[in-house]
């Protein structure tokens, strides 16, 4: 029998990174996520359940381990099957949203855009691990940043923004192709589901960070609209309490197909939630 060896679990970010204290403040609000990077020309960690998004996107028999980690999840905590579209649905979401975070964060955070083309990220899924290794990034003039290798200055905030949707664009892209026959949607419905993944994982570490109002103002700068590839803005509006209070809120462009497991239960940004259930179950102490 062969052995394989295994790579290394890939070290933190070096303090000298352009990206590093971005990823530390993730990891610092969410521990169940944390990024590592990986220097430039050295391999991203291999076997012992790290997945590469080039296989992912691949669409082949990685992916199909892959999503058979979230039918045995739907199994065991649902006690029923999933249809495989709607496996497949909760797996893209299960790596999207922690990969655009990738990119939005350092670019919330720092106001550096990292260009990370799927060949340059792979994932544990076990444990919410993601490797990188970045090679180029956008930054502002102004940003010390600015003389250090691999820095691509950008002349404003629109064009920095333009270069998160470029980047997460990039990267989507083959992960879109890869799930999309899986989750038998068109092209219009999977950017859909990529801009709520943006835009609520933007908008839940926001939160995290104690930044929830900026988080949700410059989700909306950032996809203001149909902006191609992604058909439709950030979306998010306000609902009133009845202590007068506002509540963020914002329907999404795409359904994450959880009401098939329980179709009395929808997500509070669901277009089938009505305003009233939502006011009161964001109310609601919990």
């Amino acid at each position: 029998m062969a052995v394989t060896t295994l790579a290394p679990a890939p070290k933190p970010p070096t303090a000298n990174s352009p990206l590093a204290a971005a990823y530390a403040r993730l990891g610092e609000v969410l521990p169940g996520l944390r990024v590592s990077e990986v220097g430039a020309g050295s391999g991203l960690p291999e076997g012992d359940g790290w997945a590469h998004t080039t296989e992912l996107a691949a669409g082949g028999d990685v992916l199909d381990a892959f999503l058979t980690w979230d039918e045995e999840q739907v199994r065991r905590d649902y006690g029923t099957a999933a249809r495989p579209d709607v496996v497949a649905s909760f797996g893209l979401h299960r790596y999207a949203w922690p990969a655009t975070l990738l990119i939005t964060i350092p670019w919330f955070l720092l106001r550096r855009v990292p260009r990370l083309p799927v060949d340059a990220v792979a994932f544990h899924r076990a444990t919410g691990r993601l490797a990188v290794r970045p090679s180029t990034f956008a930054c502002l003039p102004d940003d010390p940043a600015a003389a250090l290798p691999g820095a691509r200055v950008v002349p404003h905030e629109e064009a920095l923004r333009g270069a998160v949707r470029e980047a997460v664009a990039e990267h989507m892209g083959p992960v879109l192709e890869g799930f999309g026959p899986r989750m038998r949607r068109g092209p219009r419905a999977l950017w859909g589901a990529a801009s709520d993944e943006i835009t609520e994982g933007l908008w839940y570490v926001g939160g995290l960070l104690g930044e929830e109002r900026r988080a949700i103002e410059e989700a909306g700068l950032l996809l203001p609209g149909s902006t191609a590839p992604y058909p439709r803005g950030a979306g998010f509006r306000e609902l009133t309490a009845p202590d007068g209070t506002t509540l963020p809120t914002r329907d999404r462009a795409s359904c994450c197909l959880f009401y098939t497991l329980r179709p009395e239960e929808t997500c509070v940004t669901c277009p089938r939630t009505c305003d009233a259930e939502r006011i009161e179950r964001l109310t609601t102490p919990r």
